[in-house]
């Protein structure tokens, strides 16, 4: 709900409303708040509850600053360490996100836009990627779903053009494939 602007930023989860609204008690909705809040969707104040997280310009510069350095690197391993199914996995991600976004599935498009991502960590064959980008994503997943939504099929070539890359096992252009990702998104962030 979060992820599909049903919940705005500033909304207050109130745990009894969305326990009825789900058909369930108020123990799983507690859970999902506080596993939200790992993620930075969800803000917990003492004393005054949960609520959607209002996204920060600053934070989200900072982190995507990190995620151009770290995410250009991984573009790179992927080029070099990549084996035919990686390939394969990219462009199914290419292919099923762009159809989720020509058909107006934003949280469709948005879900296949982190697999592609999750799936250029794997074909750069370094566990120690997801643990550091899975934070620095989670604070701007709201954040670049939306985005990805108003980028529509010009993201989704962005993703054509690092999948070729990688598939070419060129690191060089791998690198700036994924910078110009990252820095394009940002742009209409600003805008």
């Amino acid at each position: 709900m979060i992820l599909s602007q049903q919940l705005l930023p500033g909304a207050r989860l109130i745990e009894a409303d969305l326990a009825e609204q789900f058909g369930v008690s108020r123990i799983p909705v507690r859970e999902a708040i506080r596993l939200l809040e790992a993620t930075g969707l969800v803000e917990v104040v003492p004393r005054r509850g949960a609520r959607v997280a209002v996204v920060d310009g600053t934070d989200i510069k900072h982190i995507q600053e990190l995620r151009i350095a770290i995410e250009g690197f991984t573009a790179e391993m992927a080029a070099t360490r990549r084996r035919p199914e990686d390939i394969d996995e990219l462009s199914r991600c290419v292919e099923i996100g762009l159809a989720a976004s020509e058909s107006g599935d934003a949280v469709g498009a948005a879900m296949w836009h982190r697999d592609f991502h999750l799936a250029m960590e794997r074909a750069a064959q370094n566990p120690y990627l997801h643990l550091v980008l899975n934070p620095l994503r989670q604070r701007t997943e709201m954040v670049f779903s939306v985005l990805l939504e108003r980028q529509g099929s010009m993201a989704w070539e962005q993703h054509r053009r690092l999948r070729d890359a990688i598939a070419s096992a060129d690191p060089i252009q791998g690198r700036l494939a994924m910078e110009n990702h990252i820095r394009e998104a940002m742009s209409h962030w600003e805008t």
